[in-house]
């Protein structure tokens, strides 16, 4: 279910964003760019280093710079990146999938990257969206802190709801560099997630054959 908030939380810049059905949008206020700042500096001293050395006088700016890159998402709204789409497609009817898309996310409990690719299907009903909308959709919901399960939700509940879809297919594959760089410390090993809806789920031959155009591109 998407959840609608009444709160309206700022932007990067200061400025209000409007409540959407972004279906995971922050409920806080954000703080400044120079709170941002400090709260880097504080880490620093943390680990045990000198926040004011010379090879670390700019490093807040540069965090700070990257975490709005990193997690742009929360600015960004699926729904609206879906609603343009086309109509005319001549009766075509069967899937539409996208293999093998790039993603880099954060654990949101170690905010720490997982990277992997993510393939998407789906059954149109009678619309269809540009391609490149698709790619955009894992990076709305990738850019933001997560979980693998979560997002591969998140992305076919969006996809379901923005085109109306027959049925949906998401598999992502990822490396969790919380697993690899910490803790076990086993590297190499991949976590694989699937979401399916509509006619993926209820139609065992449509739902393998994703599957075996998800292999057959390895």
């Amino acid at each position: 279910m998407t959840t609608i908030t009444n709160n309206s939380p700022q932007n990067r810049n200061g400025s209000i964003k409007k409540s959407s059905t972004s279906f995971k949008e922050p409920s806080t206020t954000r703080p400044t760019r120079a709170e941002a700042e400090d709260a880097v500096r504080t880490l620093i001293a943390w680990a045990g280093d000198d926040p004011a050395r010379e090879g670390l006088i700019d490093t807040p700016k540069r965090v700070a710079k990257a975490y709005g890159e990193f997690f742009k998402g929360y600015d960004e709204d699926a729904m609206e990146i879906l609603s343009r789409t086309f109509e005319d497609v001549a009766g075509y009817d069967d899937m539409v999938m996208l293999r093998g898309i790039d993603m880099s996310s954060h654990c949101e409990h170690h905010m720490v990257p997982f990277v992997g690719k993510v393939h998407i299907a789906y059954m149109p009903s009678k619309k269809v969206v540009g391609i490149s909308k698709l790619a955009r959709i894992v990076e709305t919901f990738s850019k933001r802190l997560q979980t693998q399960e979560t997002m591969t939700s998140q992305i076919t509940r969006a996809i379901d709801k923005g085109l109306g879809t027959r049925g949906t297919a998401v598999m992502i594959e990822a490396e969790h560099q919380c697993m690899s760089m910490r803790g076990v410390n086993k590297q190499n090993v991949a976590t694989i997630t699937t979401r399916f809806t509509g006619l993926f789920q209820d139609d065992k031959d449509l739902r393998t054959r994703f599957l075996g155009m998800v292999n057959n591109g390895k």
